[in-house]
């Protein structure tokens, strides 16, 4: 990383205004600090080696969108840990319903007992949901455990074994999760066999489906969604064994990709056709990050079951499975959670919902997500190492290419751009081959975006210089 001290950048924004160390990331010593070093020390000796990490950020405190590590550097985050802190880091209404419940009673499991908050979160969930009700609602501990349960659940209810999912998924890391992501080929290397009855799919990343304009890209993603019905029906897999299609409405670690209109429509159809369930993993993109409360109402779609993570307790351990009441028909002992719906978890869970109606963040998201994207819409005209910039509200992708012919993805391009970010005390993560995700807090203001929106565009000009 950097081998002097670094001090406060000046930025100049799009005003031409100049931004003093008043406002903005500080970065006080080298990356990494001192008292960093000595973590990453430790870390080489006791953690496990397959965790994933872009820059030696050693976080100690958080407020809002500003991440201060151990050596007292203030970095601006449009990581959000993974899109996960929606309403920023330690938002005082979700800090004050944390402290209050751990005070009142920490664990009793929900499996076995009950608890009032698990019923007044699912009834609150069920009014926001993107499907008609009335609605059954399963807690677990993570994303990938919420995938986990739908998969069993659409194969307990269609008495179906199959599943068909997308090429560019991610689902999770568990073994049944896993088997439906197909994002990155380390995911799965030498975990097989994994789960039989999962088939891929094309997903329509339409950047890189066809070269027309809104026309054929809908076209494109009308046909990939019909081979599943004209080839895979009529070839090797029989429609009255398949118990769901499992899709994201935006691919997350697949390169934050917009599933488009027609497509969620035409799945939507096929599923109706053939009595098999549409599962929406919407565990980065829901609970606002989109600027609606789920990713797939912008498609007008009714999913089956949905499942939600990450963004819905602002940080905490949660992870719901919610489908139509009629299909969350198992008995008792069937599918259960020791720590699932866990209070403190849930009580967190409730005050970030508080925080997005009360601070109407539904609307923040879509202000600043497209205030973004146009100051960043003509960048693949001005630059040769952008392709292609898209999303949805606060779920951006700008996405690295060497070569706007062949579109020959920018990988390293892509990790020197978010290294030199983090030096310059922002914090952008990768997804997909080559892009770039901004997904910062929920919270975040325009001026904010804009100081990072500035950062990356000068990380972008100094890498394709």
């Amino acid at each position: 990383m950097t081998t002097g001290t670094m001090t406060t950048a000046t930025i100049t924004t799009q005003t031409s205004t100049t931004r003093t160390s008043t406002f903005g990331p500080k970065i006080k010593t080298a990356l990494p600090g001192p008292n960093a070093q000595r973590v990453l020390e430790g870390d080489e000796k006791f953690i496990s080696p397959s965790y994933t990490r872009s820059y030696p950020l050693v976080a100690k405190s958080g407020r809002g969108i500003v991440v201060t590590d151990v050596d007292g550097n203030e970095f601006f985050d449009f990581s959000a840990g993974i899109a996960v802190t929606s309403t920023g880091h330690c938002h005082p209404h979700v800090v004050s319903a944390i402290q209050k419940q751990a005070g009142e009673l920490i664990h009793m499991s929900g499996t076995d007992f009950y608890y009032e908050s698990m019923v007044e979160l699912a009834a609150r969930l069920s009014k926001i949901a993107p499907m008609p009700g009335p609605h059954k609602i399963y807690y677990g501990n993570s994303g990938a455990e919420a995938v986990e349960c739908a998969l069993k659940l659409a194969r307990y209810h269609t008495k179906r074994q199959n599943i068909i999912a997308f090429l560019g998924a991610f689902h999770g890391r568990t073994m049944g999760a896993v088997s439906l992501t197909a994002s990155k080929p380390q995911q799965h290397r030498r975990f097989g066999p994994l789960m039989p009855g999962v088939t891929h799919v094309r997903y329509p990343d339409v950047y890189r489906g066809c070269n027309g304009g809104v026309d054929t890209g809908d076209a494109f993603a009308m046909s990939c969604a019909r081979f599943i019905e004209e080839k895979l029906f009529k070839t090797t897999l029989p429609p009255e064994e398949v118990a769901a299609i499992f899709v994201e409405p935006v691919q997350g670690e697949g390169g934050y990709v917009v599933a488009p209109t027609p497509f969620m429509r035409e799945l939507r159809r096929i599923c109706d056709r053939h009595g098999i369930l549409l599962v929406v993993d919407e565990v980065q993109s829901g609970i606002g990050r989109t600027g609606k409360w789920f990713a797939v109402e912008h498609t007008g779609v009714h999913p089956d079951i949905v499942c939600m993570a990450k963004g819905i307790a602002s940080g905490m351990p949660l992870g719901v499975t919610m489908s139509r009441a009629e299909v969350m028909d198992w008995v008792p002992g069937s599918h259960a959670s020791t720590f699932g719906g866990n209070p403190v978890c849930i009580a967190s869970a409730l005050a970030t919902l508080d925080v997005i109606e009360n601070e109407r963040l539904l609307e923040n998201s879509t202000k600043v997500g497209d205030h973004m994207r146009r100051r960043m819409a003509d960048w693949p005209k001005k630059y040769n190492l952008v392709g292609d910039v898209r999303g949805r509200g606060l779920m951006i992708g700008v996405e690295i290419v060497r070569d706007k012919t062949t579109l020959e993805y920018g990988a390293a391009e892509r990790d020197r751009i978010v290294e030199l970010a983090f030096e310059r005390g922002l914090l952008f993560l990768g997804c997909g081959p080559s892009t770039i995700r901004l997904c910062p807090a929920l919270v975040v203001t325009q001026e904010q975006a804009d100081v990072a929106v500035d950062v990356l565009e000068e990380c972008i000009k100094l890498v394709g210089a």
